[in-house]
């Protein structure tokens, strides 16, 4: 029946302001240290986020203008009740996802980038800087740019700007200017491609650049799309809207799962539901899905750096160490060394669990093709990970009896990742629906 699948909200059902979880957090959040670094960053970073990265304010009004930016870009975005999935499944669970794949670069990034692109431009700021690593944030910071009429560079982690071309050159058509990271056109990036310029890179590597480049070049600014509270804060549309739905649908999740690199699409999607859990005593489970590529929420909590120069102030965060190489992933969006604070937190208190799927990625691809097959949308490869967790629950279910209610957050659509699906599920050959992650095996 029209309305079982899809639960909508219109223009103006948008929320108006973020939501900021700081106040609500079981114990102060641990500041950054570093006095050297401290001081510089209101010389590299938007002064308005950095203004919103201390905020002890639980709401925080979103400008106009930024309203505006969202409606042009798709927002409210659907929530989605995962019927066929759920019936392949054999599952008493109800399984539902958000579709934040309906965006114009095909993630959940834009949330956050047309926010601080919108304050670059009102403070005066000619170009933005950045780093990406699946190439989603670079996306969807070249649009947020051309949108309100800057420039943008963008330092791109080398093992994925070598397969992805065509996302490079969605970059390139926004008018943004593309590099391979580690590049020769900053000293952090020079000092590791002198000595090997084939360096596979990695996204604190790239972080160093593009806060270098910015720091040369006063009509520059750096934008960062993940970790930070600020940016978790304007992601936090995303399970703002989800509580508006599940309230049209007469449900509340019991279960929360999203992927997890740095924290932005997890933390966006959960940190307004754990809000209720601090703050009304509601009961509900959050998940984060990552690779052993990576696997920061099970690293140390402790203070380290953003990045690899250390150009960043140290955070109090689950890390595996700033300097470390990390292997290759297709989901190299999830190939991070350290993780939010805010999620840091919450997790060494006891409030997150956390799952890590093999590096060969083969288990959670084949997640992602029975979600194609079922539910029709193609996920970004980080986005396999959360389906192979929810499935994962759902199968648990299946053997409790237990008619859980579980959500989960599509962070982006895989439209420009086909090669990396090939690579691994050797596409060419085509293959029965996967009954080793139907049966839950």
């Amino acid at each position: 029946m029209p309305g079982d699948y899809q639960i909508s909200l219109s223009p103006d059902e948008l929320p108006r302001k973020w939501y900021n979880i700081i106040p609500d957090l079981p114990e102060p959040l641990p500041p950054p240290i570093g006095e050297k670094q401290l001081a510089q960053l209101p010389k590299m970073m938007i002064k308005t986020c950095l203004g919103q990265e201390f905020s002890t304010e639980r709401w925080i009004d979103i400008p106009d203008g930024v309203l505006e930016l969202f409606e042009r870009a798709g927002r409210p975005r659907p929530l989605f009740r995962a019927k066929a999935l759920e019936k392949l499944l054999g599952t008493p669970a109800k399984m539902y996802y958000k579709g934040e794949f309906y965006s114009p670069t095909g993630s959940h990034k834009v949330n956050t980038a047309l926010a601080q692109a919108y304050y670059a431009k009102q403070e005066g700021f000619e170009r933005l800087t950045t780093e990406t690593g699946a190439g989603q944030w670079g996306t969807a910071l070249s649009y947020a740019a051309s949108m309100v009429g800057l420039k943008c560079t963008v330092y791109w982690v080398r093992a994925v700007y070598r397969w992805k071309e065509s996302r490079r050159n969605f970059m390139n058509l926004y008018g943004s200017e593309v590099f391979a990271s580690p590049s020769p056109k900053t000293k952090v990036g020079k000092a590791l491609f002198d000595k090997n310029p084939d360096h596979p890179g990695s996204l604190s590597i790239a972080i160093s650049e593009g806060l270098e480049d910015a720091e040369g070049d006063p009509k520059a600014v750096y934008s960062l799309g993940s970790v930070l509270n600020h940016v978790i804060m304007h992601q936090s549309v995303i399970g703002l809207e989800t509580q508006k739905q599940f309230e049209k649908a007469g449900d509340y999740p019991d279960v929360v799962i999203s992927c997890l690199g740095g924290g932005s699409n997890f933390g966006g999607f959960a940190m307004p539901f754990m809000g209720d859990v601090l703050t009304k005593g509601k009961k509900i489970k959050f998940i984060a899905a990552q690779s052993q590529a990576a696997p920061n929420l099970q690293g140390e909590y402790k203070y380290d750096y953003a990045d690899h120069g250390e150009l960043t102030p140290q955070l109090k965060m689950y890390t595996l160490g700033h300097q470390t190489d990390f292997p290759p992933v297709k989901g190299d969006g999830l190939r991070y060394h350290g993780c939010s604070p805010i999620i840091s937190l919450l997790r060494h208190l006891g409030y997150i669990d956390t799952v890590a799927y093999p590096k060969d990625e083969k288990y959670v691809f084949d997640a992602a093709e029975v979600f194609v097959r079922t539910e029709g949308f193609l996920p970004a490869p980080e986005s396999a990970y959360s389906i192979a967790a929810a499935i994962d629950e759902a199968n648990r279910c299946k053997q409790t009896g237990e008619k859980k209610v579980i959500a989960f957050n599509i962070s982006g659509h895989g439209f420009m990742d086909m090669v990396g699906y090939d690579e691994v599920l050797h596409l060419t050959e085509r293959t029965p629906i996967k009954e080793k992650v139907v049966a839950g095996g």
